[in-house]
């Protein structure tokens, strides 16, 4: 009888598989031995002798206990000194403004009264300037005193700084007056510009609404500049009333002129001239009337006692 033929038997091995994480062994001895074997070693020694976590003696648990404690008493305390003094400031604070205030409001009637009595003095001048003379004598005397208001034809002349006041050009047009190089109008410069309109014909002028006299002055505070003591601030509009294109015309061919168009070229300072139809001027808040008496008495001559 013939059998199928035995297939010779097959033999096994058994094969152990690497680990997943066999490629990230790194990682992983990081991740096993987190700490360092010398910190280790120095926790353990530590807590062998009783030097670690909280205290063990009774005398420093009380010492700690004692430090937090007056931690905590010095943040109270400071929280509680912080909420009762916080009225007492917002208060010192709300009596400061009501004080301004009310010498605000006080400064502010005491000005009323001061503007009210400069027209009452204005216009009894006015009265005593018509009953003076004739009628049109009074008025061209009031009109060139600066005492009434005006209105007619003439030049509207603005001047302003610089758009840079901290620059200066190198040119010398204020070398003269002692200014420093920068572009910022002066007095000195408004009082050129007021002295040439008045020399080009002007019959009366203001700046800022502020009218011009005989008597006024243009003078400096800091930076500021006061026109009979009240200050002004850039741009400067300076209205003169006259024949309008003669005195554009004469004013700009001037050495006032002129010197303004220098700060122009060399200071950046911005002038705009025009020529107005109708430029009303205010009359000037206050008019010091003064006369003059002949000399009666005859000097004696040098050399006689």
């Amino acid at each position: 009888m013939c059998g199928m033929p035995q297939q010779p038997p097959v033999r096994t091995t058994s094969r152990r598989l690497p680990r997943p994480d066999a490629s990230m062994s790194l990682i992983t001895n990081v991740m096993d031995h987190s700490l360092d074997e010398g910190y280790a070693e120095a926790a353990a020694r530590k807590q062998a002798d009783g030097d670690g976590g909280m205290p063990k003696t009774l005398r420093a648990k009380l010492g700690l206990a004692g430090g937090l404690v007056l931690a905590a008493l010095v943040v109270t305390v400071g929280a509680a000194q912080a909420r009762v003094e916080a009225p007492v400031v917002a208060k010192e604070r709300e009596e400061l403004i009501e004080r301004i205030d009310r010498e605000t409001e006080a400064a502010d009637k005491l000005e009323d009264g001061i503007d009210t009595l400069r027209a009452d003095v204005s216009a009894r001048q006015r009265e005593a300037l018509r009953q003076s003379g004739e009628s049109d004598r009074a008025d061209l005397v009031g009109i060139l005193a600066g005492a009434v208001a005006v209105h007619g034809p003439g030049v509207k002349l603005v001047v302003n700084d610089a758009k840079d006041t901290s620059g200066g050009g190198d040119g010398d047009a204020r070398s003269t007056t002692g200014f420093s190089d920068t572009g910022r109008v002066r007095d000195r410069d408004m009082q050129r510009v007021v002295n040439g309109l008045w020399e080009s014909g002007a019959e009366a002028i203001s700046i800022n609404g502020q009218r011009l006299t005989a008597l006024s002055a243009i003078r400096a505070a800091g930076d500021a500049i006061l026109v009979d003591n009240r200050p002004l601030v850039p741009p400067y509009t300076v209205f003169a009333v006259g024949d309008g294109q003669e005195l554009s015309s004469r004013f700009q061919n001037s050495s006032d002129g002129l010197y303004l168009h220098a700060l122009q070229e060399n200071y950046g300072i911005r002038t705009a001239l025009s020529v107005e139809d109708d430029l009303r001027l205010p009359a000037a808040p206050s008019v010091i009337v003064r006369t003059a008496q002949p000399i009666t008495e005859t000097a004696p001559e040098k050399g006689t006692s």
